[in-house]
């Protein structure tokens, strides 16, 4: 192997300069913007309303709830129940997922400037400033922002292993601590850390003068790896316990939801900007083209190598799993955004004429903005559902003595919701109060068993003699036409003892009033 294919680590310029402060601080001011703008034009959705609902059980129920059924984002769970201290109100809730993603921002410049150097770096803060993804994953109350923050964070450190062996203790442990936060913030970090530790095998394979430092590296991952394994059993304990049951209602990906994930995350502006992304990786993979499958090659090579792992890997591994059962959901693979925003800055660093990167910068950055107003107007990679139409539905016409019922047990917590925010906002009133609660209810406030199972028939039965008007509520019950059994079973149910029946259709829930002549 000659001198060129080894492994070599070089330096990169000083990070700051007053023009690169200056254009960062523009960048950062137009993604808040970008980000605070409309943030609470979009209804909240079930799964926003279940964060904030877990999040403000009680600390009995919270433990229970996350060991027995929601151990997933756990980390976004409990800094959210500190976060609802200090407010409770759509704006505010969402703003904590606003300041994670802001927060990347020099997080992405830190890690770009790791692997390639201050003008790759801002050229990356300037596309992940405005790209719709990262925007629309901003503005929800989900660990999303969050997840891609200390996914970031931990290839930084991660490359400070590699690049500098001798690095401080706290580069160590600072890739630790960061990759663990990580898998906590949502599973499918353990992608990211096979990512990296698929990188340093081909790094660990250099032969020659690169030798003597990648002796130096290994042992030193080898140990972090450990330290995270050992930190992170719980949630692999978890995951044994529970399998794939939390995650068994993921359909099988087919060849549009991956055109979909990689038009999504190169910014929601469809397939012409995603060929300028594809265009741009091109640029900074074709010049090194004959080595980036090289195993053992030399640092310029490694960290594109690097990239294109930490882009692909996560994406193929769960096309792969989802032959047996499905696994693959864009948003879960939101944290390969970086590592694509990246390695298209440094394509676009890589033109020779300054003239040909502005004018490429400017069109990318142009379609993303097209992008993000695209979204603004409406939303992309996932339907949000009618529960809050429906809770305000169900509480404006509501009378003293209705009772509601709903489908799944998990339909209470949109309703508990909706309901704390009408009682923040005017004192409570018989409409505000709501319906009496009688499935799932075991007890006077929202607990940990009260996310979890579906009315039995003899439940049903016995309800009618109770009440004169019974709400029903139905989520995720079926498909269009085929109703699942519970649907069915009642329907039968309730209307042999309720001879009149209203129903209202939101998108995704169905609320039905059964009275009594």
């Amino acid at each position: 192997m000659s001198a060129q294919d080894s492994p070599k680590i070089s330096f990169a310029q000083p990070a700051w300069t007053p023009v690169s402060v200056l254009t960062l601080a523009l960048l950062t001011a137009a993604a808040t913007v970008l980000r605070f703008l409309f943030l609470a034009r979009k209804p909240f959705w079930f799964d926003e309303a279940f964060s904030v609902e877990i999040a403000r059980l009680s600390w009995h129920d919270f433990a229970r709830l996350l060991w027995w059924r929601e151990a997933n984002m756990s980390l976004y769970y409990v800094l959210l129940r500190g976060w609802l201290h200090l407010e409770i109100n759509p704006f505010f809730i969402r703003s904590f997922s606003v300041l994670a993603s802001l927060a990347t921002l020099p997080a992405i410049f830190w890690l770009s400037r790791k692997l390639f150097d201050r003008r790759v770096g801002l050229i990356a803060v300037a596309l992940l400033s405005c790209n719709a993804y990262s925007i629309r994953y901003a503005q929800e109350a989900r660990s999303y922002s969050l997840f891609m923050l200390l996914a970031t964070l931990s290839s930084g450190f991660f490359i400070a292993c590699v690049r500098e062996p001798s690095s401080p203790e706290r580069d160590r442990r600072g890739y630790v601590l960061t990759s663990v936060l990580a898998v906590y913030a949502h599973f499918y970090a353990l992608l990211l850390i096979a990512a990296q530790w698929l990188s340093v095998r081909g790094l660990k394979r250099s032969q020659g003068s690169g030798a003597d430092v990648v002796a130096a590296i290994s042992p030193a991952l080898r140990r972090a790896w450990i330290w995270i394994a050992f930190a992170i059993l719980p949630l692999l304990a978890f995951v044994g316990k529970t399998g794939a049951g939390q995650i068994r209602w993921i359909q099988r990906p087919g060849f549009h939801d991956l055109l979909d994930y990689w038009e999504h995350l190169a910014g929601n502006a469809g397939l012409p900007l995603l060929l300028l992304y594809a265009a741009a990786c091109l640029a900074a993979i074709l010049p090194l083209r004959g080595l980036i499958f090289r195993l053992g090659a030399n640092w310029d090579v490694w960290r594109l190598q690097f990239l294109l792992i930490w882009l692909f890997f996560p994406v193929a591994l769960t096309l792969l799993l989802s032959l047996a059962r499905p696994v693959f959901l864009a948003r879960y693979l939101f944290f390969c955004l970086p590592a694509l925003i990246i390695l298209a800055a440094a394509g676009l660093a890589s033109l020779r004429q300054a003239w040909m990167v502005g004018i490429c910068l400017a069109a990318t950055l142009l379609l993303s903005l097209q992008g993000t107003l695209s979204y603004y107007d409406h939303d992309f990679d996932l339907e949000r559902d009618g529960s809050l139409a429906a809770a305000n539905y169900i509480y404006d016409h509501a009378q003293p003595g209705d009772a509601v019922l709903f489908h799944i047990a998990q339909g209470r917590i949109p309703y508990e919701f909706f309901g704390s925010l009408r009682g923040t906002s005017r004192p409570r009133s018989s409409a505000t109060t709501g319906p009496a609660i009688i499935f799932p209810r075991h007890g006077d406030q929202l607990d940990y068993r009260d996310v979890t199972g579906k009315p039995s028939s003899e439940f049903v039965r016995a309800v009618p003699g109770q009440y004169a008007r019974l709400w029903l509520v139905l989520m995720s019950n079926g498909t269009p036409g085929h109703p699942d059994a519970t649907t069915l079973m009642l329907t039968q149910a309730l209307g042999e003892s309720f001879r009149r029946t209203e129903r209202m259709q939101f998108p995704q829930v169905e609320v039905r009033l059964y009275s009594k002549p």
